[in-house]
C-alpha cells in the first residue's frame, strides 16, 4: 500500500486498485481505478484532472452536483456513482461509508449541500478522508486506521481542532491536507502533529508554504 498527497486535498493511495480523491494536479496519466471528490470547489473538483487521470473503466463516485459537468465531458453515466451523506456501499475490492461534511458556523460549506467526506475500507485498511469540513458529530463517531484531516482553517477545522478530533478518534496513522495552497502554511501541519496523542503517527506530505 503507498499513500501520497501533492496538493490542497489531493490524495492517491495504490493497493490492488489505484485510488484518487479530490485530484489535482497529479503528474500519472490514465492510471486511476476509482475517483472520489468531495465537493464542487475548485481546489477538490478539476475536470483537467480527472480526464488526465481517468482511464475507459475509472469510476468516479462524487456528490450529485457535478454529476452534470462529467456527462459534459463524455464520462457516461454508467461509470459514475452519486453519492449522498451516510450512505454505505459495497464494491469489488472496497467499501465505501460516506460521513457528512460541513461548516458548523460558517457559509462555505453548507451542510444541506449533501457534500461528504469518505470512509473507505481497502485492502485491509480504512482511510478516512474528511472532506472541507469542521469537528461535526459524524466525525467524532469514525473509527479508521489512516486519517486525512483539514488543518488550515478558514473554510474547514484549523489545526488544532483537527488534532483534537484525531486525538478522540485515534486512527494509527494521521496525514494533515487542505493547506499551502488557498489558506494555511506547513506550520499548521507542524502544530498539528505537536498536538497529537504520541502513539498516534504523523506524516506530512506537503512542505510547502502558502502560495500568494
Amino acid at each position: 500500500m503507498k499513500i501520497d498527497v501533492n496538493k490542497q486535498s489531493s490524495i492517491r493511495i495504490s493497493g490492488s486498485k489505484i485510488l484518487y480523491f479530490d485530484p489535482l494536479e497529479w503528474n500519472y496519466k490514465h492510471d486511476a481505478d476509482y475517483i472520489f471528490i468531495t465537493h464542487s470547489h475548485f481546489d477538490h473538483f478539476s475536470l483537467l484532472s480527472i480526464l488526465e487521470l481517468k482511464k475507459d473503466s475509472t469510476v468516479i463516485v462524487t456528490p450529485k452536483d457535478i454529476v452534470e459537468e462529467l456527462l459534459s465531458i463524455g464520462i457516461g453515466e454508467e461509470y459514475i456513482l452519486v453519492v449522498s451523506p451516510n450512505q454505505k456501499i459495497v464494491l469489488k475490492n472496497l467499501e465505501i461509508r460516506t460521513i457528512p461534511a460541513y461548516n458548523l458556523h460558517k457559509k462555505h460549506h453548507p451542510k444541506d449541500k449533501g457534500w461528504v467526506g469518505y470512509l473507505v475500507d481497502f485492502d485491509g485498511v480504512t482511510y478516512y478522508i474528511a472532506g472541507d469540513s469542521d469537528v461535526t458529530s459524524s466525525a467524532k463517531e469514525v473509527k479508521c486506521d489512516v486519517a486525512f484531516l483539514p488543518v488550515g482553517g478558514t473554510y474547514t477545522m484549523d489545526c488544532l481542532e483537527a488534532a483534537s478530533l484525531c486525538n478522540l478518534i485515534h486512527p494509527k496513522l494521521a496525514i494533515p491536507i487542505h493547506y499551502g495552497y488557498v489558506v494555511g502554511s506547513i506550520k499548521d501541519a507542524e502544530i498539528f502533529k505537536k498536538r497529537l496523542d504520541k502513539d498516534i503517527e504523523c506524516k506530512i506530505f506537503m512542505k510547502g508554504e502558502q502560495q500568494d
